[in-house]
């Protein structure tokens, strides 16, 4: 399936990183709320048909990551339980790009910047480590995300770290809270239709590392 180019290509695009919602530990509404706004402005398609919601984790939820804000590291590297980013995809020449609020690259970054300054695919890591990527269109995604951030409170019912001001996202069917459906990824999934998967599955797709950077440029 062939998705439509985006309108208005990033690096033409004037953008104030502060216009987009940002709250920190909160990637998955911070995301959530990206894809809305980019498909406001017209730097998506109308119905977001150009955006892929990526959740990144492992079993053990620990992923390193590269060029994060909320490092003290120099290199900015963070070991993530999970994190989640948005990949804009280019039908037309496959230079897709990765909308990341929580890094310091360049917003949005050339998905192959991306690859190999944030993931560091060179770097050998610890098999505890190593990452898998669940891709979800984001049509599906708008529709069927839900969080009521109970993840983000500690057993006494306490905030582990404050919540957005805006209200906890609701899907369309009225589910509350599927956050852990997403974030739990244990194992790749192959399939032969990659696209048809990322239509009919509101879990999109689980890849490997190998092939996350290609990946956009085949479905």
């Amino acid at each position: 399936m062939e998705f439509p180019s985006m309108i208005t290509s990033p690096e033409n695009s004037s953008l104030d990183l502060s216009s987009f919602d940002h709250t920190p530990c909160y990637c998955e509404e911070n995301v959530y709320r990206l894809c809305k706004k980019l498909i406001k402005l017209g730097l998506a398609d109308e119905a977001g048909k150009d955006l892929f919601v990526v959740f990144i984790s492992n079993k053990d939820k620990q992923i390193p990551l590269w060029h994060q804000k909320a490092s003290k590291r120099g290199d900015g590297l963070v070991l993530w339980d999970y994190h989640v980013i948005c990949v804009q995809r280019n039908g037309k020449d496959n230079t897709h790009h990765v909308w990341d609020l929580d890094s310091s690259l360049p917003f949005p970054t050339p998905l192959a910047q991306y690859a190999v300054e944030a993931i560091q695919p060179s770097f050998q890591l610890y098999s505890g480590y190593q990452r898998l990527f669940r891709v979800v269109h984001a049509p599906v995604f708008l529709r069927c995300f839900a969080s009521d951030r109970r993840h983000m409170k500690d057993p006494t019912g306490k905030w582990v770290s404050p919540p957005p001001s805006l209200e906890p996202i609701v899907a369309e069917d009225g589910t509350a809270h599927n956050l852990d459906e997403y974030i739990c990824i244990l194992s790749s999934s192959e399939f032969k239709d990659n696209s048809a998967a990322i239509q009919r599955g509101k879990l999109g797709v689980v890849i490997t590392e190998e092939k996350f950077e290609g990946f956009f440029s085949l479905i």
